[in-house]
């Protein structure tokens, strides 16, 4: 196969795409090339209007503003990503920045810019003492007001969603939907005939060429190789774990022809960072980065990790009321078992969620009142089976304050649930 034919390339490429802001930009300065050229061919004598006739100084003067003006607010947007990333890295997370450079309307922003600046460069070129471009001096003035909108649109957007509780909002939703997209490809895959898969000692295992982050796992071609092979595949690590080369990625159970490890890596994207595509505990994972990152002696604002945990209580109680195994079993189209993935369970997205915040929080009263309303009300709300978990948590909570608060007047405050933290109830 070619260098980028496998699902695994691909995969990256889209990550790439998805997280560069060049391409984007690029494409809108090729289209305003290619525009100026369609309005170049269409200007008539006819069209426009005889009040919107430029002389050729007046063209040239408008087109050339428009170049520089669109230089100088390309400066202005670049400059203002340069502080949100300073911003994100400094009181955030790094971890959001890989979220925050796929936001569509900054490439929106950056593409109507290039395409605005390429399409007055254009046609500079076509203005002469005796023939004025004057569809294309229109639609450039049209195009400016665009831009100048989309800025508008854009600082707004960034003034508003950089607060922290507005990121934890956008996170906390972005892992929502990831993780209700995988349960329900769970659900549509389910063997039909019960998930057990032989417990016989693996005839292969496959080993990983490269090292990194596993970011996806191609999960309908690895259950067609399975199918193909007659054999069932057995996933050996969690999406997001950092495996180094030579681990051993799938083990092979059963089967009647000999499996390509080739073609199973090639199903396999590993990478230098996790992803959110597959793997929803990232986004609890920056949430709580967030918060702890809220808590440290530098900062001390506890405020906003009360504010992030509104938002991890709203993920655990989606994740709370699913059922999770830790290990799913998946069909392929004639119902029988192929593949077989790790998954978290409810401990373990209980535990990333409290664990951190708990210890570097447990000095705030605030913070402890406000993990106990929590950890309440996900007794209140989830089914029985979820409850050990919880009172786990509760226990461990209990001991932290203990250690935290000596005096017994303090130690009753901190043990008070509060869902505002201080000043609720």
């Amino acid at each position: 196969m070619g260098v980028m034919t496998s699902w695994a390339d691909r995969f990256r490429l889209r990550q790439y795409v998805k997280a560069s802001l060049w391409i984007v930009p690029m494409i809108g300065l090729v289209l305003g090339a290619l525009l100026a050229e369609a309005a170049l061919a269409v200007d008539t004598a006819d069209w426009p209007p005889s009040g919107w006739h430029y002389s050729a100084t007046t063209a040239s003067g408008v087109l050339t503003a428009i170049v520089g003006a669109m230089v100088a607010l390309l400066g202005f947007v670049v400059t203002i990503g340069v502080l949100v990333v300073q911003q994100a890295t400094g009181t955030l997370s790094p971890r959001y920045m890989r979220l925050w450079y796929r936001d569509r309307l900054q490439k929106a922003v950056l593409a109507t810019f290039t395409g605005t600046f390429a399409f007055a460069f254009s046609l500079l070129r076509s203005v002469e003492s005796t023939s004025v471009p004057d569809l294309g001096v229109t639609l450039a003035g049209a195009a400016v007001a665009v831009s100048l909108v989309l800025l508008l649109v854009y600082l707004n957007r960034f003034t508003h969603s950089l607060r922290p509780v507005a990121i934890a909002e956008l996170v906390a939703r972005m892992g929502e939907t990831v993780f209700a997209d995988g349960a329900a490809a769970i659900r549509s895959a389910a063997p039909r005939r019960g998930g057990a898969v032989a417990s016989d000692s693996p005839v292969l295992r496959v080993r990983s060429v490269l090292g990194g982050a596993i970011q996806a796992f191609d999960v309908s071609g690895l259950v067609a190789e399975a199918a193909r092979h007659d054999c069932v595949f057995v996933v050996t690590r969690l999406i997001g774990d950092f495996v180094p080369p030579g681990t051993v990625l799938v083990e092979v159970h059963g089967g009647r022809s000999g499996v390509d490890p080739e073609r199973v890596n090639r199903s396999v994207a590993l990478g230098a960072e996790r992803t959110i595509e597959q793997d929803p505990a990232f986004a609890l994972r920056i949430l709580v980065d967030i918060a702890i990152r809220a808590l440290s002696p530098a900062v001390n604002d506890p405020t906003t990790a009360v504010q992030v945990i509104n938002y991890i209580e709203r993920f655990l109680h989606t994740v709370g009321n699913a059922r999770l195994s830790g290990r799913y079993v998946l069909a392929d189209r004639g119902g029988e078992a192929r593949l077989v993935i790790p998954g978290r369970d409810w401990d373990d997205y209980l535990e990333l969620a409290v664990c951190e915040i708990r210890d570097y929080g447990s000095s705030s009263v605030q913070i402890c009142r406000r993990l106990r309303a929590m950890l309440d009300g996900l007794l209140d709300a989830l089914p029985p089976s979820q409850h050990a978990s919880v009172h786990t948590q509760l226990r461990l909570l209990h001991e932290a304050v203990e250690r935290a608060f000596t005096d017994p007047a303090r130690r009753a405050l901190a043990e008070q649930a509060d869902h505002q933290g201080i000043g609720g109830r």
